[in-house]
């Protein structure tokens, strides 16, 4: 008894570091987004004045040798190249900021039209490069397949990304546990897929981890209890997502696991509200 309240104790403790990191997270993201919207705007403006110059130098070229108009071209063609990239990779950071601020700011239980592929992309990767920066060894095949032209849908979007982000993080932990002791020729890896079946919304992801014990799938759901070791799970993350899927959604979530050859989780989430 002494031992599980310890054991209790020390999850509290880090519910209350996540917590705090949480509102941190929030305050740094909204910081961070003005100098990058800034530095979108202003890849945009230099690339308009590169095609002004792109311009002047065609308006002058018999002034130039063609060695010296083929050299101009080079340079601009790479900088209008590299303008676009900076743009590419700081609205995809303003993207992953605005995901973070909408978990801190969204309102309790609030549906809101959602790009689901879009968000399951995101927190699917946002797992896999959090394992990274603990642990720079860390590395995985994810394997997306996400039906296309699917329209928005009405979910809470700041639940169901933490959803997705529970069960990645646990898929991403399974396959870790199990290249430690498995062959040279393991290769971990999560496959992910998003469609929708008649009026449900199907979000699956799979991994070929290390799989649960019988015991494990008797007491995935219950509070506090974890297969992690203390500081690195909570214990709450399963229960935390079926509440998600279930009560709040109304859907299902439901899971196939095979001992030493990996788990499935599926959530089934009806597209009408």
């Amino acid at each position: 008894m002494e031992k599980q309240m310890e054991e209790l104790k020390l999850q509290l403790k880090q519910q209350e570091k996540l917590a705090s990191l949480g509102l941190l997270s929030a305050g740094i993201a909204h910081e961070i987004q003005n100098p990058l919207n800034f530095v979108i705007n202003f890849s945009k403006m230099s690339n308009k004045l590169l095609s002004d110059l792109t311009e002047i130098v065609e308006d002058n070229e018999d002034k130039l040798s063609d060695d010296d108009r083929e050299d101009v071209e080079d340079i601009v063609a790479d900088l209008k190249e590299n303008m676009a990239k900076i743009v590419e990779h700081g609205e995809r950071a303003i993207s992953i900021i605005q995901g973070i601020l909408l978990i801190s700011r969204g309102k309790d239980n609030e549906f809101i039209p959602t790009d689901i592929c879009h968000l399951v992309k995101e927190y699917v990767w946002l797992s896999y490069h959090a394992m990274r920066a603990n642990d720079k060894s860390f590395n995985i095949a994810i394997r997306e397949n996400y039906q296309e032209g699917l329209p928005q849908m009405m979910v809470i979007p700041q639940d169901l990304s933490r959803a997705v982000l529970n069960i990645m993080n646990n898929a991403c932990y399974a396959v870790k546990k199990k290249a430690e002791t498995a062959s040279s020729d393991y290769q971990p890896e999560v496959t992910v897929s998003v469609s929708v079946e008649g009026d449900q919304l199907i979000i699956s992801l799979a991994d070929n981890g290390e799989g649960m014990t019988e015991e494990v799938k008797q007491r995935l759901f219950e509070n506090f209890f974890t297969t992690k070791p203390i500081g690195q799970g909570t214990g709450l993350g399963m229960a935390i997502t079926r509440d998600i899927v279930e009560n709040k959604h109304g859907g299902k979530l439901s899971f196939e696991s095979t001992e030493g050859q990996g788990t499935t989780f599926t959530l089934t989430i009806p597209t009408k509200k």
